[in-house]
């Protein structure tokens, strides 16, 4: 008998899984800034995933504040404005912009920690947030380079300081 049911429990949790994104389905839609960069992840999460290249181009024409949330630190991608570590982002809006329109463009290493900063950030109420697809991983994979900034250059505060970088 028990075997028996075995089939049976595997058919109904593969119909349920089925079922499930099925639910979930694809209605995310596209959604883009001037430079035709982004992709709405999802009403749900209520940011925008960019691209190693998108971010590329964005970077030419810098219009937000750009936010490396990754810790321990493992570098940066270049004119960062901020450190902030992920978990430590919703205590710290004091350091963000007042306004809640403002665009925040937000990574890490892999995109793991800047998902849950960016879903902090919209949970908050700020309405123009960007994760960095794939962090600091799929930007290098894309053939763009890191920075290297020692710690002792990043305020305690995340701010970095004035002068040169080491």
């Amino acid at each position: 008998m028990l075997a028996r049911m075995k089939p049976w429990l595997f058919v109904a949790a593969l119909a349920a899984l089925l079922a499930i994104g099925a639910a979930c389905g694809s209605d995310n839609a596209e959604e883009t800034d001037s430079t035709g960069a982004g992709q709405n992840v999802g009403a749900d999460v209520g940011y925008i995933d960019v691209s190693p290249q998108d971010l590329n181009s964005m970077l030419e024409s810098k219009d937000f504040l750009f936010v490396n949330v990754h810790i321990p630190y493992a570098g940066e991608i270049g004119n960062t404005d901020l450190f902030v570590p992920y978990d430590e982002i919703g205590d710290r809006f004091q350091e963000l912009p007042s306004q809640q329109d403002t665009k925040l463009v937000v990574y890490c290493r892999s995109g793991g920690m800047s998902a849950i900063a960016a879903s902090t950030l919209v949970s908050r109420g700020y309405t123009n947030v960007w994760n960095l697809d794939g962090g600091m991983i799929g930007w290098e994979e894309a053939g763009y380079a890191l920075v290297d900034v020692r710690p002792s250059s990043v305020a305690p505060q995340g701010l970095r300081t004035q002068g040169p970088r080491t």
